[in-house]
């Protein structure tokens, strides 16, 4: 299987949908390569992987660590490495970081969020070599300013921050948390892949957190998800039954048995 490349991605806008899953290690992005575009590395791992409450305590090195080892499961896939809180705040200390993820890591690209007001921040990055992904419309690393996670309904302020993030040298952009019917509007208005979470159907490509696409994460369900897999039932599932094995004498038998 040959890699991704951006050029791909690029091209695919009006011609195909994109696919985009979250991954945080070398297990799931092996078994998800195959099959998706684009893997991201999100900052969700702060509240998957580390059981936090949002994502804003996420560092580097935590990013970091995870992006290694979805590096070394995933050949395929575009690999997206999501900028954590506090990682691009001004445009030096943004090339600073995003030139560690090129050092240390083997990710294609880097993810932030913000738009118009982060234009300056991603012209420094692409104009340095490193290629961009926007995400605007709900931002989950502004949910405490926000006061939560809801819903964009601006219209003139999501295609204002859109078009200038296309002009910063995005390649594309994730659009989140917003009506269907703007969403299409935003996605017509620029020439770069637009990829929706909450955002309906009329953008470029999809992209979900595994565990909540895989019924592992069970907290709370997003109205934008769709469950393929009742995960978190069928692994508690098969635990009992191990844990069963063990106590009844069932396990290990004479095939598992030196």
């Amino acid at each position: 299987m040959e890699k991704v490349t951006l050029g791909q991605i690029k091209r695919a806008k009006g011609e195909r949908k994109l696919v985009m899953i979250t991954a945080y290690d070398a297990l799931f992005a092996k078994l998800f390569d195959p099959y998706v575009d684009i893997i991201l590395v999100g900052d969700s791992l702060n509240m998957v992987f580390a059981g936090r409450k949002d994502t804003l305590s996420a560092t580097m090195d935590q990013m970091l660590y995870h992006t290694q080892a979805v590096c070394a499961g995933a050949k395929r896939a575009f690999i997206l490495f999501d900028m954590p809180y506090g990682s691009y705040t001004d445009p030096a200390s943004a090339l600073a970081n995003a030139i560690r993820v090129y050092k240390e890591s083997d990710a294609d690209a880097v993810k932030l969020e913000g738009g118009i007001e982060k234009a300056e921040v991603v012209r420094t990055l692409t104009d340095n070599g490193i290629a961009v992904m926007g995400h605007i419309g709900l931002m989950p690393q502004h949910v405490r300013a926000e006061g939560g996670y809801k819903v964009k309904k601006d219209l003139d302020k999501l295609l204002e921050d859109a078009k200038a993030l296309e002009e910063a040298g995005v390649f594309a952009i994730i659009l989140e948390g917003v009506k269907a019917d703007l969403a299409a509007e935003v996605t017509a208005s620029v020439s770069v892949p637009v990829i929706g979470i909450g955002a309906g159907k009329d953008v470029d490509g999809q992209v979900l957190v595994w565990s909540d696409m895989l019924g592992f994460f069970t907290d709370f369900t997003p109205r934008f998800v769709r469950r393929y897999m009742e995960g978190a039932r069928l692994v508690q599932g098969a635990v009992r039954r191990f844990a069963d094995d063990i106590r009844e004498g069932h396990f290990p038998g004479p095939e598992e048995s030196y």
